[in-house]
């Protein structure tokens, strides 16, 4: 009873949070475009599947995928794991002792990105309108290598306490020159993904990492450290997307260039 109280906690919740979202375009498209809804029965279908997911995904959240983060974390950080029997070395924990918490949040990272569905919905429409010179697969390896990179620097940085500024600020003034050498249709969309990154998926295991993280390393403090993780997922993206672009037509012009060069004539010798 209890979880059926808690489902209808949170579906009221969502109809508070949706509510307002679909009075803007309904009356828009009622008052301002003046036209008939079409299939009026199954926008409202609609609407109420939007309703029952969110409420489904985030009781989820909260049943299955914080604790766990924050389970995943505890034991990759426990001593009994990093030291065996051992115990902890005289000189205390080194950054290099949480090989497998950089590891674990590198790979949460890319398997969370790739089932981003935001990315995916990205990924089809840029495929479409570059008539299939941007490729799916391509576009969400790359987000998905920069956000896994992103969320391991950011495990990191909670593990040796650096300011988080540090990284920001070196981040942005690398996107800076990449923008200055990127392809320029490429730009766009790089921002773009590092936005959709930051969605339903990657935001709540990455939060839950990033918290689970700064409570069981000593001398963490939950609010200052534990929270930035969402950073790196969003700038890392960018990153790799104009990298991506900008090998790509690296590797085209090698193309055309090796295209260009003369074949050797008859007889003459093959430099």
């Amino acid at each position: 009873m209890s979880a059926l109280a808690s489902f209808g906690v949170t579906l009221l919740a969502m109809l508070r949070d949706v509510l307002p979202i679909a009075t803007i375009l309904i009356g828009f498209q009622l008052f301002v475009l003046r036209r008939p809804i079409r299939n009026p029965a199954r926008v409202g279908f609609g609407l109420l599947f939007v309703l029952l997911g969110l409420a489904l995904f985030l009781e989820g959240l909260e049943l299955a995928l914080f604790p766990l983060g924050r389970l995943m974390a505890e034991q990759l950080t426990a001593t009994q794991f990093l030291y065996g029997l051992e115990g902890i070395p005289g000189t205390g924990p080194h950054w290099s002792d949480y090989l497998w918490v950089y590891l674990f949040a590198g790979a949460i990272g890319f398997a969370t990105t790739v089932a981003e569905p935001a990315l995916l919905a990205v990924a089809l429409k840029a495929n479409q309108v570059s008539a299939g010179t941007i490729t799916v697969r391509g576009l969400r390896i790359a987000v998905a290598l920069g956000v896994a990179i992103g969320v391991a620097l950011g495990a990191f940085r909670i593990v040796t306490g650096t300011p988080l500024h540090w990284y920001i600020i070196s981040g942005y003034v690398v996107v800076i020159v990449q923008t200055v050498f990127a392809p320029k249709l490429i730009i766009p969309l790089a921002y773009d993904s590092g936005g959709v990154t930051t969605s339903t998926v990657t935001v709540p295991l990455v939060a839950a990492l990033g918290l689970g993280l700064a409570e069981t390393i000593p001398g963490r403090s939950a609010l200052l450290d534990g929270f930035g993780l969402i950073a790196f997922a969003s700038l890392f993206p960018i990153m790799a997307v104009m990298a991506y672009a900008q090998l790509g037509e690296w590797h085209a012009r090698r193309v055309r260039a090796a295209g260009r060069r003369p074949h050797p004539q008859e007889g003459e010798p093959d430099s």
